[in-house]
């Protein structure tokens, strides 16, 4: 798949896609969707298939004191899109041009003039331009008048998700520690990526080394002790269990983090970058009387993500 950053000045090898367009943090189920209807109009039409999103994640910009919230970085997106058999991913700044552009301009300018685009599939509910005025609607107007084809997604949802799957019901099953939930919705796990790095080497100390992960700009899921699936670097998937929190027994305050503890393994992972599907809640963050006890309730917690990972 290609990345392509910007929408000023493409080649025409890059022009001319059937393109779904988003923000499409997490690439759940929901925006498969939109993506599958871009997809048949390529196939329809004999066209490359692009997806096009935004980076930084529009909602940064408006709400920059806003919690924490995204789903996937750039690569983890980069990642689901390839595997769905996308071509091209347009990864479009959302600077002060992108911010000023009415919904018009934006078909006009971007789609149209900048990108070239053949087809543009949006979901039901997609808002674009200045003040959020364009709709799935204006799209359709704006497209017969460009010259490129327009479908829009229907809501799809199960029991959960209230009749539609979205990126809001997500970080929601997280925040309240239901992460089979939010892989639910997202069709796969969700998954905290980033470089090791150094901690208190505490859990070494103990017996239990552990790889630290900052959780940066992810939305925190609930603290608390997780059975887990971590990918590493050269393509091994390892079983294993993860604090998310503060670790409020050891003294000393640190910003949240996973702490994973990969079973079954003691190599040196500092500077590397790993993947770590959060596969199910087993507690919540504790604070213990002692490091004994600790102890005694990480062998607890490890047999119990041994026993839910070996059944999965």
């Amino acid at each position: 798949m290609r990345i392509i950053r910007g929408w000023q000045g493409l080649s025409q090898g890059d022009r001319g896609a059937s393109i779904a367009l988003g923000n499409f943090d997490g690439v759940h189920r929901g925006h498969q969707a939109v993506i599958g209807l871009a997809a048949a109009a390529a196939r329809d039409q004999g066209l490359p298939l692009g997806v096009v999103s935004f980076e930084p994640h529009p909602r940064r910009i408006f709400q920059p004191d806003a919690p924490a919230f995204r789903l996937m970085k750039p690569d983890q997106l980069a990642r689901a899109l390839d595997a769905l058999g996308v071509d091209r991913l347009y990864l479009l700044p959302f600077d002060e041009v992108m911010r000023e552009l009415s919904d018009q301009a934006f078909a006009e300018q971007v789609l149209h003039q900048g990108l070239g685009v053949r087809h543009v599939a949006v979901g039901f509910d997609i808002s674009f331009g200045k003040g959020r005025s364009g709709s799935p609607a204006t799209m359709q107007a704006y497209g017969g008048a460009l010259g490129f084809g327009v479908s829009v997604a229907e809501a799809i949802g199960d029991g959960e998700s209230e009749g539609k799957f979205s990126s809001t019901d997500v970080r929601n099953a997280l925040r309240e520690g239901r992460p089979e939930l939010a892989a639910s919705i997202l069709g796969r796990p969700f998954a905290i990526e980033g470089e090791v790095r150094h901690g208190r080497q505490l859990g070494r100390t103990l017996g239990y080394p552990t790889a630290n992960v900052e959780l940066d700009d992810y939305v925190a899921p609930r603290f608390g002790v997780y059975a887990t699936r971590t990918r590493l670097s050269d393509g091994r998937t390892l079983a294993g269990v993860a604090n998310i929190g503060v670790n409020p027994t050891v003294a000393g305050e640190i910003a949240p983090r996973l702490e994973v503890w990969l079973f079954d393994f003691d190599e040196d992972l500092y500077g590397q970058v790993i993947e770590t599907d959060l596969i199910a809640f087993l507690r919540p963050e504790a604070k213990f009387a002692s490091l004994e006890e600790m102890t005694a309730q990480i062998d607890d917690d490890a047999s119990m993500a041994r026993m839910i990972l070996s059944a999965g």
